[in-house]
């Protein structure tokens, strides 16, 4: 009986033992758990098509079970499409609530939402209950709000992620010390600026491993407590942050440290000698910081040390040969900083260094020859230094796996054999500005797995050689600019994604191109043959050019109809050709054209209608033609319109006020035409020139472009950036603006026949840099309000008829350089300031009543206006004028309106009067006889004798007696 029943146990367990995996059926209780949580989501993309009644629960997708037990332990339902990689297409994240329907998974221990989209939501509380949970990530799930501190209770949790997710923030993080079984924290993009001492709580985890707490905006890592137990950490990511101090003391104890990221932190002082003790750190990134100093030699006693990272900080001084002593150094990174000094020859040492990253910083001297000895390097980038001197076949000796070369910017001789076969397969050759000729280097032709060639201004002066066409096909990015390069093109056919070959010496046709073409540029050569031949060309599938930039070259005839063929077209640059006929209205049909440049050819008419059609237009520049007719009014539509050159053409009628509706419009030439009628007004309504000068951010501006292209064998998207260029007349000069025309604002109305005052609003442009009315037939006075213009640097109102005074704010215009006030009518004193008595007397000649320096006529004060304004005494001597007379009208009727109105008043001041006029006549004649009567007697003691005037006085004598 024994024998039966252990023979029965014997095959149950051998039966059991011979289940598969999963075969006990989920729990039931779970199951329904499990159908609450999904019907509380949302699912776009039917990922939870499988959690159905019929289907056993741990065959759902995404949902693992206990192979013996049966109860759910994982849910996997992280979003499996990365949003970050190429071509990623938005639909399969689940969102709407999470139920607490998971609370009755008592055995669930992994929980993975990630990279889902629950709508800024908060991260539910109930999370805080489930106590068996030792992996709960939500990373980049759209969570926002406060993290809940019920998370505290997570006593079991080994790795918590919460990163990505910019809407979370904590208030207090003292509830993640109670976490003591946690490894893993990571809380990318959370807010953490309320609790200073996170660093105190977060030491307390004496399991932690990895801490990563990038863009936290963190403003301190000094520990309140002095010290920082962080006695298991191997990784520690903390970039992106505020610290702005010293780099801390306690980060140089943590001896298992293994990875160290403290880059753009703004961390300040030198790297401290103690960070020798990290023996065991393989990554170490501080850059984007402010550390000054050099690195220091200590530095090589790292042995294990892997990957170095110091870009972009403030570094200074030589780099350290102790460098060399890093035998283990894999990566190292000191590009973009402010390093001096030579390349240490002790580099050469570092046999397992595989990328190396000088670039951007102030290093001299010559490149070492034993950099040729590190067989194991991929990536070799000295660009935009100060090095100088020869690079022979020594320095690539045993380079075998080089891939990456940058060495642009740089003085380097490349001195090579014409027949040198190097030893490496390029994949990047940058090395624009070294000097690689005059001989064009034979040895590319070696290079068969090159997709980036750069040699701009390399100084070869040699014809391209045959083989050179078939082998470029196969490169994507071909940049031949600036050098004496020559040959017939009309045979050849371009394959390459982008191709430059600007300022160069190539004849005959233009090329023959592939369809893979998105950007040729080959400007300033001297092409010539009819612009047809090359736009009616045939080819296998359909253009994908976006960009034609072909002018200074000669080439001639009308735009042909072809010219619909080529739909792609973004930036067209035929400028400076001998173009003729008139811009045919098909050009309209190129939807997508954001700049078009046809200036300085021979095109006549008008401008054609069916450019209204164009509505993402940036640039038109059609100077130095031969158009004429009115500006169109319907230019007002083009709302992207920032740039509007018509500049020397024969346009007339007047300008249309639509323009001012181009509230993006940074460049206004329409010099040199025939425009009559009155400068707009409402040109104040331009808000790209009522602002300060900086790039205007918008997705259609036309200014800066930039190709986008996909290397071979590589998934990485590229993007080259293209500049727009354009030739202004601004100073009395005409330069050509590229890099900083996003910067440029100008109004240039000169040399027509506009009348009418310069309008007070054009005092609202602030950010206007240069204003050209000159050779106009404008009168009246200067706006009083000039002065607010503060970035106006060029101001030329020459050849007009205006008038008055220069206004006093003249002199607020600080950054003014180019003045030109000649031949109007201007009158008074020059304003006195440094800065405009600096300008030449030329610019102010013509003016007769204008005196002050720069002139040689000095002013009187008959002459000066106002030559007390400066203490105030003109304000006051006005207000005492208009006191003196107010007094006087109002005495005068005063009197005179009291006698109208009361008429015994009148009678009594009129008798008053007579009364007062016969005193007056009867003083008078009494004075009038006395005075006779004096005078006669008078007039007879002159003629009568001594005797005669004694009788005289004897018979007056006797008579009175």
């Amino acid at each position: 009986m024994r024998n039966s029943n252990s023979i029965m146990v014997f095959l149950l367990l051998a039966i059991l033992s011979l289940r598969k995996p999963n075969s006990l059926a989920c729990n039931e209780k779970e199951k329904q758990a499990l159908l609450r949580f999904k019907q509380a989501l949302t699912d776009p993309a039917n990922r939870l098509s499988s959690w159905s009644l019929t289907k056993d629960c741990c065959r759902w997708a995404g949902v693992r079970c206990d192979n013996v037990s049966g109860r759910v332990f994982e849910l996997h339902l992280g979003n499996p499409y990365n949003p970050f990689a190429f071509r990623f297409k938005s639909g399969p994240a689940l969102g709407g609530e999470i139920s607490p329907a998971l609370l009755e998974l008592e055995h669930l221990n992994f929980l993975n939402l990630s990279l889902n989209d629950f709508g800024g939501t908060p991260i539910p509380s109930f999370l805080g209950s489930m106590r068996s949970l030792r992996y709960l990530d939500l990373w980049g799930a759209s969570f926002g709000g406060l993290i809940p501190h019920q998370l505290g209770n997570l006593s079991s949790l080994r790795h918590l992620y919460l990163g990505g997710n910019s809407g979370l923030y904590v208030d207090n993080f003292s509830w993640i010390s109670l976490l003591s079984s946690l490894e893993s924290l990571g809380m990318t993009w959370i807010d953490l600026h309320r609790d200073v001492h996170w660093l105190d709580s977060v030491s307390l985890l004496a399991s932690l491993s990895e801490l990563f707490l990038p863009n936290c905006q963190l403003n301190n890592m000094i520990s309140s407590l002095g010290y920082v137990n962080f006695t298991s950490l191997t990784v520690l990511y903390l970039p992106s942050n505020n610290f702005n101090h010293n780099m801390p003391s306690w980060l140089f104890n943590l001896s298992s440290l293994q990875s160290l990221d403290l880059g753009d932190n703004s961390l300040q002082g030198q790297i401290p000698s103690t960070i020798s003790n990290l023996q065991n750190l393989h990554y170490l990134n501080l850059s984007v910081n402010m550390l000054t100093g050099q690195i220091p030699e200590s530095s090589g006693q790292l042995k294990h040390l892997t990957l170095v990272s110091l870009f972009s900080n403030s570094l200074c001084g030589p780099i350290p040969s102790r460098l060399g002593n890093l035998s283990s150094l894999s990566q190292l990174y000191l590009h973009q900083n402010k390093l001096d000094g030579s390349i240490p020859s002790s580099l050469g040492n570092l046999s397992s260094l595989s990328y190396l990253y000088l670039h951007s910083n102030k290093l001299n001297g010559t490149v070492p020859r034993n950099l040729g000895l590190l067989s194991n390097l991929v990536t070799l980038y000295i660009a935009n230094n100060s090095i100088e001197g020869t690079v022979s076949e020594v320095h690539f000796a045993k380079l075998s796996n080089l891939k990456y070369l940058d060495a642009s910017l740089t003085s380097v001789v490349f001195n090579v054999s014409h027949n040198w076969i190097p030893p490496f397969q390029l994949k990047y050759l940058l090395v624009g500005f070294c000097k690689m000729g005059p001989r064009f280097p034979l040895w590319l032709q070696t290079q068969r797995s090159l997709q980036n060639l750069e040699l701009r201004e390399a100084g070869i002066v040699d014809t391209a050689p045959k083989w050179f066409w078939k082998w470029a096909s196969h490169i994507q990015i071909i940049n031949l600019a600036y050098n004496q390069i020559s040959g017939d093109l009309s045979q050849v056919l371009l394959n390459s994604t982008i191709f430059s070959v600007d300022s160069n010496c190539f004849t005959g046709q233009l090329p023959h191109l592939s369809p893979n073409v998105v950007a040729l540029r080959m400007a300033n050569n001297s092409l010539s043959g009819q612009i047809s031949s090359f736009l009616c060309q045939k080819m296998n599938g359909r253009s994908k050019l976006e960009i034609l930039d072909i002018p200074y070259n000669a080439l001639s005839g009308e735009l042909p109809h072809c010219l619909l063929h080529w739909q792609s077209l973004t930036h067209l640059n035929l400028g400076s050709n001998n173009l003729s006929g008139k811009i045919p209205e098909l050009i309209g049909s190129l939807f997508s054209l954001k700049a078009l440049h046809l200036h300085n050819n021979s095109f006549s008419g008008g401008i054609p209608l069916s450019l209204r059609n164009c509505t993402f237009l940036g640039l038109i520049d059609f100077g130095g033609n031969k158009l004429t007719g009115t500006i169109p009014s319907w230019i007002g539509e083009r709302t992207h319109l920032m740039v509007l050159r018509l500049r020397s053409n024969e346009f007339f009628g007047d300008i249309p006020p639509q323009i001012c509706r181009l509230s993006s419009l940074m460049v206004l030439a329409l010099a040199d035409n025939r425009l009559s009628g009155f400068i707009p007004k409402c040109l104040k309504n331009i808000s790209a020139m009522a602002t300060s000068p900086s790039p205007i951010n918008d997705k259609f501006n036309a200014l800066t472009y930039h190709i986008n292209y996909i290397p071979y064998r590589e998934g990485l998207l590229i993007s080259i950036p293209y500049r727009e260029g354009l030739l202004l007349v601004i100073k009395g000069r005409e330069s050509n603006y590229d890099s900083i025309l996003p910067l440029v604002r100008i109004v240039d109305l000169s040399s027509n026949n506009l009348s009418g005052g310069i309008p007070s609003e054009i005092s609202s442009l602030f950010g206007l840099q240069s204003l050209n009315l000159s050779r106009n037939n404008l009168m009246g006075r200067i706006p009083e309000k000039i002065g607010v213009i503060r970035y106006l640097e060029c101001l030329d109102l020459s050849n007009n008829h205006l008038s008055g005074e220069i206004p006093q704010s003249i002199i607020n215009l600080t950054f003014l350089s180019h003045l030109d006030l000649s031949y109007n009518n201007f009158s008074g004193r020059i304003p006195s300031s440094t800065q405009l008595q600096s300008f030449d007397a030329l610019d102010f000649i013509g003016n007769p009543e204008l005196c002050g320096a720069p002139l040689l006529k000095n002013c009187t004060e008959n002459e000066d206006p106002n030559p007390s304004d400066e203490n105030g005494d003109g304000f006051e001597r006005s207000w005492f004028y208009i006191g003196m007379a107010t007094g006087f009208i109002v005495s005068f009727w005063g009197v005179c309106g009291a006698l109208l109105c009361k008429r015994a008043w009148r009678h009594a001041y009129f008798k008053f009067l007579d009364n007062i006029n016969d005193r007056v006549y009867l003083a008078t004649v009494l004075k009038l006889s006395w005075l006779r009567y004096h005078f006669r007697r008078y007039r007879i003691s002159l003629r009568c004798p001594r005797s005669c005037k004694q009788e005289r006085m004897e018979e007056r004598g006797s008579g009175e007696s």
